[in-house]
């Protein structure tokens, strides 16, 4: 399954991209208080985008990829005026599908959704609560469509979207791939999948080639470069996240001081660090943020600049000076190390200035898509581990 990102269909300057991704992430934060499918992914603003036909006769359909959730929706012809978001498709049609079906209220399909009720006529409603927004309608089952064959799966029909205003971003819906029961993943009934981002801040006018998302048997790692593995931290019941066990970071030679209990997942379900590709960029807690500003402005002393006015950016430097920008290293307990070259944290604003594309966060830290670029990543589920390798993405 092909994927593209969702700003190479606009005409965003390089700073409307970065502070896109920032606004996308802080608010994905506020939201986390045996098939084989190979789809194509396009890279558009802020996300990452596959693309695949849904019904008989089949409806192209785009829908963002996200780890962070369960449910596979998309927006439906049903949605009344102002009810929906725009996008570049359009609306999904069920009563020009074939095979398109409702879910009764009473099936374990239904009551499969943490937030289901039954409609006057017996079907199945849903409601689905994200940081950006909520999304409400009807489950049904329908067949989708994906690179190298089709699947019969279990979806939401979007009658209602009131998100915040571009968290779409022109797509049809989402794809699930956490790890509840309507998950892509689990539906599929695949026990692994892999997916490979190309670069973020691709000239629109050379779209290039796309990532891909991998699920079941076509999900695995090249001979290439070293394979580094780690197991899942495991998070509450009922959680479709993918927590990590990040323990430390270094920035050139420096190892930060934070204890490793700043990441640690609590009791409770706070805190913690999810690998997350429903975030553009990643967000650290203040405990990991705070070292990191300093030992960076310590190593680049007298190359820091000003952000560009209403950037809302930290750390900057002449874009002339960028390569003086040390590469980063995340550790995982294991000794799995996941090392992030200057461009993988660090962009262009302008045609003078490069400043660094990461957050501060309160409560938990999620490596989001922009510090992922050319890394290729492999969820074994039947392992419970997590297993990367760089690579060119567009090669895959």
């Amino acid at each position: 399954m092909e994927l593209i990102h969702v700003d190479a269909k606009g005409s965003y300057t390089m700073v409307e991209r970065v502070q896109r991704a920032l606004g996308s992430t802080r608010q994905r934060m506020a939201s986390i208080a045996a098939a084989d499918v190979s789809a194509p992914v396009h890279w558009n603003t802020t996300q990452y985008i596959a693309e695949y036909l849904i019904g008989t006769p089949p409806q192209r359909a785009e829908a963002l990829i996200d780890t962070g959730s369960d449910l596979i929706w998309t927006q439906c012809s049903t949605c009344l005026q102002g009810s929906c978001v725009k996008q570049g498709l359009p609306f999904y049609n069920a009563s020009m599908s074939n095979t398109f079906h409702p879910v009764p209220c009473n099936d374990t399909l239904c009551l499969a959704n943490q937030q289901h009720t039954c409609a006057k006529d017996g079907s199945c409603s849903f409601g689905a609560f994200y940081g950006a927004g909520d999304a409400t309608g009807s489950i049904g089952t329908e067949v989708f469509t994906f690179e190298n064959g089709s699947a019969t799966l279990t979806f939401g029909c979007v009658d209602k979207l009131f998100i915040t205003p571009g968290s779409l971003d022109g797509a049809s819906g989402l794809i699930g791939l956490g790890r509840g029961p309507l998950s892509l993943v689990s539906q599929t009934g695949a026990t692994k999948f892999s997916y490979c981002h190309t670069p973020y801040l691709r000239s629109n006018t050379t779209a290039g080639p796309s990532s891909h998302l991998f699920v079941g048997d076509s999900a695995s790692l090249s001979s290439g470069s070293p394979v580094m593995s780690m197991t899942f931290v495991e998070g509450p019941k009922d959680y479709p996240f993918y927590y990590v066990p990040l323990v430390g970071i270094t920035v050139g030679q420096t190892r930060l001081p934070i204890p490793p209990t700043v990441f640690a997942l609590k009791p409770s379900g706070d805190g913690g660090v999810l690998i997350d590709s429903g975030s553009p960029t990643t967000a650290l807690v203040d405990g990991a943020y705070g070292p990191l500003t300093e030992e960076l402005g310590r190593q680049l002393n007298g190359s820091l600049v000003p952000p560009p006015a209403g950037s809302g950016m930290g750390l900057c430097v002449p874009l002339a000076q960028e390569k003086t920008v040390p590469s980063m290293v995340l550790h995982f307990s294991g000794g799995a190390d996941m090392v992030l070259p200057p461009e993988n944290y660090w962009a262009p604003l302008d045609s003078s200035t490069s400043c660094m594309v990461m957050d501060n966060s309160s409560g938990m830290s999620i490596i989001g898509n922009f510090q992922l670029q050319n890394i290729h990543l492999l969820y074994d589920l039947a392992k419970d581990e997590l297993s990367f390798q760089t690579a060119d993405c567009s090669s895959l």
